[in-house]
């Protein structure tokens, strides 16, 4: 019986998956990154600065114009501030995993506005910071001088899918992980960004 069962177990998920059509994409872009500060009763936001982003992810049909979009992706973040006439900027770069909901809306045969919104978890990786000509390297980690390695948040997105598969899209990050190891301050990250893709 336990056999059978298996084996009807084994035929049904291979049917589900043959039915489900899985596809895949990558998207490229611009990313407008900045951080907010906050501790106290104060706040402040600095400048968004200029990066990139670089994703590839796998379409999983889930019901009729609707997918669960697992991905990986690699993000420029960070920001800049004008201190007395010097630019001080702040780049970071974070490998994220997204996992984002997507419903599409027919436009007719050429192709599908979508929409979607899902949550990430990220990893700092690297990071700099440039004040005038002067460079210092972001140290991670748990330590009060330290900026911590995992960041977490929600993603969203709105683009047009043309029939061929290309992808224009625009998509906001929001950054719900504290960055910072120093107690009473909170430093998060917030992400505008702007692409093109192709999914298959």
């Amino acid at each position: 019986m336990k056999k059978v069962l298996l084996t009807l177990g084994v035929a049904l998920l291979t049917a589900v998956g043959a039915q489900a059509q899985i596809g895949y994409g990558v998207k490229a872009g611009v990313n407008f990154p900045k951080l907010n500060y906050s501790g106290g009763n104060s706040s402040y936001s600095t400048s968004t600065s200029t990066n990139f982003y670089l994703s590839g992810y796998a379409s999983i049909p889930a019901a009729s114009n609707f997918a669960i979009q697992p991905g990986v992706s690699l993000q420029g973040k960070g920001g800049k501030v004008e201190l007395l006439n010097t630019t001080s900027t702040t780049n970071l770069m974070s490998i994220e995993i997204p996992v984002n909901a997507v419903y599409y809306i027919p436009t007719g045969a050429s192709g599908s506005v979508f929409i979607g919104a899902g949550p990430y978890v990220g990893f700092n990786v690297s990071g700099k910071t440039k004040t005038g000509d002067v460079k210092t390297d972001i140290k991670f980690g748990s330590d009060a001088d330290k900026m911590k390695v995992v960041d977490y948040g929600a993603n969203f997105q709105l683009g047009y899918k043309m029939a061929n598969g290309l992808l224009i899209n625009g998509g906001y990050g929001l950054g719900l992980g504290n960055l910072s190891n120093v107690s009473d301050l909170k430093v998060k990250n917030n992400v505008f960004s702007v692409g093109i893709g192709f999914e298959i």
